[in-house]
C-alpha cells in the first residue's frame, strides 16, 4: 500500500487520519479506490462530492444528460451558470474543484446492455443514483454477474432507501428484493410526482458512507439489509434482507446468464 502523501493531502485528509479507523493505511485505500457513480443528479450530485472530499482516488461518472435548471433544486453539484453543460462535465467541475488531488472519468452516455459490463468491470464498487426500474435492472444485474459491490439508493417524494448488494460475498441481490420490474405506469418517476430537494442530499450522503465502509472493511455493511428513511416522520427503519434460493440472477438454479434480455429504451438518462 502506497502511503507516499504530499504534505498537502496530510493536511487535507488530517481528519480521517485521526480516526482509528481509518489512518494512513485507510486513507491509502481510498486513494487506490476506483468508483462508479452511475447518475449525477440528485442522488449522485452529494455522493460525487464526498467521494472527492474523502480522497477517491478515482471517480467515475455516468450519465447522457444536460444540466436543467429543473435540476438545481437538488442536485447541487450543478449550478444556474452551468444550465446546458453535460452533467458528467459539470460534476467533474463541481468534485475536482473540492479535491483537484482525485481524477473524474467522464462516460457521457447511455448505459446499455451491449457497455454495460465492461464499464462496470473498470471499477471496484458501483453507485446506482438513477430514477428507472430498466437501469437499475441493468446495473443490478451488471454487478452482480461482473461480482461488484452495488451502492443503491432511491428517493421518491419524502421518502428515501438505501442497501449495498453483495451476491458474490454471499448476501442478497437486488433481484432478491425486487424479483421483476414493475409494470410500466404503475411507480412514478420524480419528474411525475416529485421529491423534496434534500431527501436527496441524505440518501447521497448515506451512500458516499457506505462506499467509503466498504472500501476500509469498517463497521456494519448494510449488505442483508434495506434502510428506509420517512423524512415526514424522521423515522429510519431497517428491515432484515435474505437471499432467495429462487433468484433468478443469483440463486442456484439462476436463469441470468447475461444482459441480453435487457432492453433499456433510448431516451434522456433519468437520475434522481
Amino acid at each position: 500500500m502506497d502511503l507516499d502523501f504530499t504534505e498537502d493531502e496530510i493536511q487535507r485528509y488530517s481528519r480521517h487520519i485521526l480516526l482509528q479507523e481509518v489512518g494512513g493505511i485507510g486513507q491509502a485505500k481510498l486513494k487506490a479506490a476506483r468508483v462508479l457513480v452511475i447518475g449525477a443528479g440528485g442522488l449522485g450530485s452529494p455522493l460525487m462530492l464526498y467521494l472527492a472530499a474523502a480522497g477517491i482516488g478515482t471517480i467515475g461518472v455516468v450519465d447522457d444528460d444536460v444540466v436543467e435548471i429543473s435540476n438545481l433544486q437538488r442536485q447541487v453539484a450543478h449550478t444556474t451558470g452551468r444550465i446546458g453543460v453535460p452533467k458528467v462535465a459539470s460534476a467533474a467541475q463541481a468534485a475536482t474543484a473540492i479535491n483537484p488531488e482525485i481524477r473524474v472519468e467522464t462516460h457521457a452516455m447511455r448505459l446499455s446492455a451491449s457497455n454495460a459490463l465492461d464499464l462496470i468491470g473498470r471499477y471496484d464498487i458501483v453507485c446506482d443514483g438513477t430514477d428507472n426500474f430498466d437501469t437499475r435492472f441493468l446495473v443490478a444485474d451488471a454487478c452482480a454477474l461482473a461480482k461488484r459491490t452495488l451502492v443503491s439508493a432511491a428517493v421518491l417524494r419524502f421518502e428515501g432507501q438505501l442497501s449495498v448488494f453483495k451476491p458474490h460475498e454471499g448476501g442478497p441481490c437486488y433481484r432478491c428484493l425486487y424479483p421483476e420490474p414493475p409494470p410500466p405506469g404503475t411507480v412514478p418517476t420524480c419528474s411525475e410526482a416529485g421529491v423534496l430537494g434534500a431527501v436527496t442530499g441524505v440518501m447521497g450522503t448515506l451512500q458516499a458512507t457506505e462506499v467509503v465502509k466498504e472500501i476500509l472493511g469498517i463497521g456494519d455493511t448494510m449488505s442483508g439489509r434495506l434502510l428506509v428513511w420517512d423524512a415526514l416522520a424522521t423515522r429510519f427503519r431497517n428491515i432484515k434482507l435474505r437471499p432467495d434460493p429462487s433468484c433468478a440472477l443469483c440463486g442456484p438454479e439462476a436463469t441470468i446468464k447475461d444482459l441480453s434480455g435487457h432492453g433499456v429504451p433510448e431516451g434522456p438518462a433519468c437520475a434522481v
